[in-house]
């Protein structure tokens, strides 16, 4: 049995344990440094430690301002911008696995989290357990029973893996836009390998939001791939628009270039995949762009991940456009 913390010691032994949880811990994780459940009681109800759960205590000196000490308000905690957890981020994390039920971790965009994806929102707490699991549900948490439950990330917070988690995040999203930005997001941040996230999709065989989560992931993994099944001119025919030229050979400023879509009218439209945002793409294609436009031709940019998520929008302007550069 582990021998007793002294009274005197018990702040300096439980800040010590806190500190890689952004301060707070399990009641058994103190238990077994030696600080009985009577002890435990006794800094709480001293008000040096708060119960914020069945199982978690917080310490205050170790968490940071922005946390409230009023215990009554974690259940209502919600993460804030997504980033690499900070301590403002990370005990409510940790709170939510300790706190949703045996075997808990977490997934969807709360998995991405703890695994540094940074600047996307959520407004509660992906969680999953193995199904017929105990749970206990708390506001701003989201609990989904799993079977199975799938790979975990190794380290850190219990976590699913980032390839699984990234395309439960998009079948969890609030919206086709929410979901296709979460996809993007964690391709670009290398949150998750292209390839990897390419295997684990053809893995599944149901999802909700298959048509839109499948050519979202061909788009950001595999732009060349994707670029050719996505029929541009039956977005025109549907839109009673005139028929355009793919892939027009011109003479650029270094050579030959291909416009993606050219119309008689002198519109161009250039489908912009995935990479295009990468390392000095965004440079040639300006330059491409501006040697056209100073050809007397109109440009209009569409990133592909739009035409995916907001056709009607991207084709209004294609439209005007036309529209506007045509002999009235």
């Amino acid at each position: 049995m582990k021998e007793p913390v002294p009274r005197t010691s018990r702040q300096e032994v439980a800040l010590r344990l806190v500190r890689p949880y952004g301060g707070i811990c399990t009641r058994s994780m103190l238990v077994d440094t030696g600080i009985s459940q009577g002890a435990i009681d006794a800094e709480i109800r001293a008000r040096r430690w708060l119960r914020i759960g069945r199982h978690t205590v917080a310490i205050p000196e170790a968490m940071a301002p922005s946390w409230p000490s009023d215990a009554s308000s974690w259940p209502r905690a919600r993460p804030g911008a997504a980033g690499t957890p900070e301590l403002s981020q990370l005990p409510l994390l940790w709170w939510a696995v300790w706190e949703s039920g045996t075997g808990a971790v977490l997934d969807g965009a709360s998995s991405l989290t703890a695994s540094g994806l940074t600047g996307y929102t959520q407004d509660r707490i992906d969680v999953s357990v193995e199904a017929g699991s105990r749970t206990i549900r708390h506001p701003g948490i989201r609990i989904k029973e799993r079977r199975p439950l799938g790979p975990l990330a190794p380290g850190g917070i219990p976590r699913v893996e980032t390839a699984l988690s990234t395309i439960r995040a998009a079948q969890l999203a609030v919206s086709d836009r929410q979901a296709a930005l979460v996809i993007c997001m964690s391709v670009q941040q290398r949150i998750v390998e292209p390839d990897r996230l390419l295997r684990r999709w053809r893995g599944i065989a149901r999802s909700k939001r298959r048509s839109l989560i499948g050519p979202v992931i061909g788009d950001v993994c595999d732009g060349a791939h994707s670029l050719g099944e996505l029929d541009f001119a039956a977005l025109c025919r549907a839109r009673d628009l005139p028929e355009p030229v793919r892939q027009q050979l011109r003479q650029g400023p270094n050579g030959r270039i291909y416009l993606d879509v050219a119309f008689a009218c002198g519109l161009v439209v250039e489908i912009d995949g995935a990479g295009h945002s990468w390392g000095l793409a965004p440079v040639d294609d300006a330059l491409r762009a501006n040697h056209v436009t100073l050809q007397n031709r109109s440009v209009l940019r569409i990133p592909v991940i739009g035409l995916r998520v907001m056709p009607q929008a991207f084709m209004d302007q294609v439209a005007t456009g036309i529209r506007l550069r045509s002999p009235h």
